[in-house]
C-alpha cells in the first residue's frame, strides 16, 4: 500500500469483525509466532502502567515483523468499570506504519481484534500441544473473552463437553449458551472437578492468586493460561507451572509479566525451561512427547499478534474498498 498516494486507511471495529474471522486470526498468529522463533520478527519492550484513575491500566505494545513486513504499535489498556457502561473492559487501537518510509498507513480498531487474536493464541497452543484424543474442555473464567476462547478452542479438537468455573457463577449461563450453540454439553463444576475432568484447560481471568492447584490436574492435560499479562497476576499454582512442560509466546514476557513470573521469581523455573511456541510450529521442538505429559502455554499477549491481525484487517478492507481513507 503506497501511503503517499493512497492516504491513511481507517478500519473501524465493525469492519474488523466483518472481515477477520477465527481462521484468519489463527493463521496470522501462528505465522507470527513462527517468525518470532526464527528471528524474523521481534517485539519491542512493553509499556504498561496504572493510570491512578478509573482503576485503569494503559500501555503500548509494538514490534516489527520483517518476514510479514508489518510495523506498528497497539495503544490501549484495561478499564474495569467499562462493563457497567455497556463497553468492553479492554479498549485499544492499532497504528500501522509503512516499514519502508515510517509513514502512518492505517488506524485499526483493536477491541475485537484483541479478543480474536487472544483466542487464536490459545487455539494455536491446543493445535500444537494438546492430546489428539482430548474430549473435555475446561474453562476457568466466564467474562467477555471466554466466548472467543471457547469457540476457537472447539475447532482444534473433537471435544464433547465443556466444564466451567467462574468466581461469579451468575456469569456462567452466557458461556453455557455458546457451548450449546456449537453442540457441546456444558457443566458448571468446582475447580477441583474441572481439573479432574478436563483434558484441555483455558484460564482467562484477571486473578492475582492461584485458581488451579497442581494436585487437581490429571496427567496429559494441556493448559492455556491466558489471563496473566501484568506483574503480580497469577492464575495457577506455581508448582503446577514448574511440574509442566512450559511453552510461551515470548520467553522474556513469560518470565516478567506472564504466568511463569512467580516460579521464575523463586528460582524454581529457569529461562531455559521455557520454549517459544514458534519453535514447535517451525519443527525445531517436538512439543508434547508423551500422553501423560502436562503441557502449559503461557499466553502473555505480544504486540506482534495485534499487528498481524490488524494487518489482515487493513488488507482485506483495502481490497474490498470498504475502509475510509483520509489524506495525511
Amino acid at each position: 500500500m503506497n501511503t503517499q498516494t493512497d492516504g491513511l486507511l481507517i478500519v473501524g471495529e465493525d469492519l474488523c469483525e466483518q472481515l477477520v474471522g477465527r481462521s484468519q486470526a489463527f493463521d496470522a498468529v501462528q505465522s507470527v509466532f513462527a517468525a518470532m522463533a526464527s528471528g524474523g520478527a521481534r517485539n519491542f519492550p512493553v509499556i504498561r502502567e496504572a493510570l491512578g484513575y478509573a482503576d485503569a491500566l494503559y500501555g503500548f505494545k509494538s514490534g516489527f515483523d520483517r518476514d510479514g513486513q508489518v510495523l506498528g504499535v497497539k495503544s490501549g489498556g484495561y478499564w474495569p468499570g467499562n462493563a457497567d457502561k455497556g463497553l468492553t473492559n479492554h479498549q485499544s487501537t492499532v497504528f500501522l506504519f509503512d516499514p519502508d518510509t515510517g509513514q502512518l498507513s492505517a488506524l485499526v480498531g483493536g477491541n475485537y481484534l484483541t479478543a480474536v487474536r487472544t483466542a487464536a493464541s490459545s487455539a494455536v497452543s491446543i493445535a500444537q500441544l494438546a492430546r489428539k484424543d482430548a474430549k473435555v474442555l475446561g474453562m476457568v473464567g466466564a467474562g467477555h473473552q471466554s466466548a472467543f476462547q471457547l469457540r476457537a478452542a472447539a475447532e482444534q479438537r473433537d471435544f464433547e463437553k465443556v466444564v466451567a468455573w467462574n468466581p461469579h457463577p451468575d456469569m456462567l449461563p452466557r458461556l453455557a449458551a455458546v457451548a450449546d450453540e456449537i453442540g457441546l454439553e456444558f457443566e458448571a463444576v468446582s475447580q477441583q472437578e474441572l481439573g479432574a475432568q478436563a483434558d484441555v484447560i483455558i484460564t482467562i481471568t484477571s486473578a492475582f492468586e492461584p485458581l488451579l492447584m497442581k494436585d487437581w490436574i490429571k496427567p496429559g492435560t494441556h493448559l492455556a493460561c491466558m489471563g496473566t499479562d501484568t506483574k503480580g497476576k497469577m492464575e495457577v499454582d506455581p508448582e503446577l507451572v514448574t511440574s509442566a512442560t512450559v511453552f510461551t509466546d515470548e520467553v522474556a514476557q513469560s518470565l516478567t509479566i506472564g504466568e511463569a513470573q512467580h516460579a521464575a521469581g523463586t528460582g524454581a523455573l529457569t529461562e531455559s525451561a521455557i520454549t517459544p511456541i514458534g519453535a514447535v510450529i517451525n519443527g525445531d521442538h517436538p512439543g508434547r512427547t508423551g500422553a501423560d505429559e502436562i503441557t502449559l502455554f503461557d499466553g502473555t499477549g505480544v504486540g506482534l499478534q495485534d499487528l498481524a491481525v490488524a494487518s489482515v484487517a487493513a488488507r482485506l478492507a483495502d481490497e474490498a474498498g470498504l475502509a475510509q481513507r483520509v489524506a495525511l
